[in-house]
């Protein structure tokens, strides 16, 4: 999921507090065991006598049952990206003799989540999970969410997921954060899209080695959840990744890139105070000129820093690219222009969103408890809050969905299927308040094992929501084997066309399923319009909230050109 922050005073209608919330959903499932050495994958060459084995291209791994399901656990893709091969392209893990025990979870890769620095860099590895009589199932490959700076294989386990859809689930860690993503110029490299690289070798991986584990290396969908989903629409159109998935699903993803110059400036400038810190310049511009230079000493001196300094340094991006700048436009992973006018692999297409996705980032905002609003009344606060959240969730869920597959339609030259869940929102028969239809509603769907369930009991248990989950099911399990959800025996779910404008909706009452066709379309020049009318706050009030909690967002360019928010980009070293 993306990182997110929750604040303890923020406690409108019974907001949970900042760091129960918070370790809640960015520690990785509930449920999930970490390795018990702290070091990832048990690498011990002894399994138990019935443990399931398969051989790879590097060695044979072997690795537990768990209720039907066979589940291999952090077994390597690619070389540990560590010292000389830090910010390269990843490489092929090095052969083992004897049987490799993947039985734990592996540590996660190096991220700065709940305020502290955890995980590894030794990374590149994935997990599988597979019915235990599995035999050229199709494969789902899953890139976690978290902003590309936090998360874990584990965020959503494949245990019902292989059983319930009859599928083979690869779950995948990568780089994160500025391990990830670096374009500075004294790397020297082609494409500072790391991560990109990671998974592209995972998937290469997965083609050679998916059918020792029963899957069908030749019906590969890669899917992702916030970050991965956005990962997934720029793989979409990358030169790189032709050929190497057949579908492809994005969940609460979206369109968004960085140019390179100005990604180049905020890296250099959240790298400041580690080259003044190590006596690499003596004031902050000549250290911010200094690491946008070329030059191998500013290279060398980035490949000796401690994993631990970088990791912290932009911190929560919360939904900004500005903060943290990734997925470059570089003209080798990535298009120069981005989306703009892009090529895209035609293959068949999923992408959904929930009616509610701006409820969590805007509510765990550190805007409501600042300066700003410290004097509002609470009723004021209130109606600002629901303010926000209205409008913003409007246009994310757009941005999720509908704007991309009205800019793909014309030339995608595959179908385009686009799901809204409504389930939890305001226009729904169970309402989950005041999170509604929030970032993440369609997790509870894939896997019982999560971090919703706890957030908002007794919800996900009901008859309703279960019904939905079966016919969600349904749908994808179609579509991961044929590209194509529909099997006769469901409410038809037409591929999205331009003059219908029609998307998939799920919602349940407390005991049954409403999933059905509907026209959900909006655009940001109506969302705005609507705001501008809106008088629930004062014109004052309206702006601040505008201008601060919802500016700069991966969804709201255009409110920030019609409000005058200012330019987040903007470094204080720049003239």
């Amino acid at each position: 999921m993306s990182n997110l922050s929750f604040h303890t005073n923020v406690t409108r209608r019974g907001l949970v507090g900042a760091s129960a919330l918070a370790s809640l959903l960015l520690a990785g499932c509930s449920g999930s065991s970490g390795p018990s050495d702290g070091t990832g994958t048990d690498t011990s060459t002894k399994g138990t006598p019935d443990a399931p084995t398969a051989q790879t291209t590097y060695g044979t791994v072997t690795g537990i049952t768990d209720g039907g399901v066979n589940i291999w656990y952090g077994v390597p893709y690619g070389k540990s990206p560590e010292g000389e091969l830090r910010w390269q392209p990843p490489e092929a893990p090095d052969s083992w003799s004897d049987a490799r025990a993947c039985t734990q979870p592996a540590a996660a890769a190096l991220q700065f989540a709940n305020n502290q620095v955890t995980g590894v860099e030794d990374c590149l590895n994935l997990d599988v999970y597979a019915p235990q009589d599995a035999s050229g199932l199709p494969v789902m490959v899953y890139i976690h969410g978290g902003n590309n700076q936090t998360g874990t294989a584990q965020e959503i386990p494949g245990k019902d997921l292989a059983i319930n859809d009859g599928i083979v689930y690869v779950s995948l860690s990568y780089r994160l954060g500025l391990l990830g993503f670096n374009c500075l110029p004294a790397l020297g490299v082609e494409t500072g899209n790391f991560a990109l690289l990671d998974i592209a070798r995972a998937l290469d991986w997965i083609r050679s080695n998916v059918y020792a584990f029963g899957g069908d290396p030749n019906n590969v969908t890669v899917t992702g959840f916030s970050a991965g989903g956005r990962d997934v629409m720029c793989m979409l159109m990358s030169p790189t990744f032709q050929g190497r998935f057949d579908k492809a699903i994005a969940f609460s993803g979206g369109m968004t890139t960085a140019e390179v110059e100005p990604a180049q400036k905020k890296i250099a400038a959240a790298l400041v105070p580690l080259a003044l810190e190590d006596g690499k310049a003596t004031s902050d511009r000549e250290a911010y000129a200094w690491l946008l230079s070329d030059g191998s000493d500013v290279r060398d001196w980035l490949y000796n820093l401690w994993g631990d300094r970088l990791a912290p340094l932009m911190g929560d991006a919360s939904i900004r690219m500005s903060v943290f700048p990734h997925l470059f436009e570089d003209g080798v992973m990535i298009p120069k222009g981005g989306f703009e006018n892009a090529s895209y692999h035609a293959v068949p297409l999923m992408m959904l969103t929930g009616a509610t996705e701006f409820s969590l980032f805007s509510l765990g905002d550190p805007f409501w408890t600042g300066d700003l609003m410290s004097d509002a009344p609470g009723d004021v606060l209130a109606a600002a809050q629901d303010f926000a959240v209205r409008y913003g969730s409007d246009m994310y869920r757009i941005f999720n969905a509908e704007c991309s597959a009205e800019q793909m339609a014309d030339t995608y030259g595959s179908d385009i299927y686009v799901c809204q869940v409504d389930f939890g929102s305001a226009g729904s028969a169970v309402h989950i308040d005041p999170y509604g239809a929030f970032h993440g509603i369609f997790v509870p769907m894939l896997s019982s094992t999560n971090n919703y369930t706890s957030m908002v009991p007794d919800t996900f248990d009901q008859d309703g929501y279960q019904a939905m989950a079966k016919a969600f099911n349904d749908y994808l399990k179609n579509f991961l084997m044929a590209g194509n959800p529909n099997d006769g025996s469901l409410a038809t779910w037409d591929a999205w066309s331009n003059d219908e404008g029609k998307s998939m909706v799920l919602d349940a009452t407390e005991t049954d399923a409403v999933v059905g066709l509907r026209d959900v379309r909006s655009s940001y020049d109506q969302i705005i319009a609507a705001m501008d009318a809106d008088e629930t706050i004062d014109a004052d009030t309206k702006l601040l909230v505008e201008q601060n909690d919802m500016a700069g967002r991966w969804f709201s360019s255009a409110l920030d050109e019609h409000t005058g928010a200012q330019d987040l980009w903007q470094v204080p070293y720049e003239e």
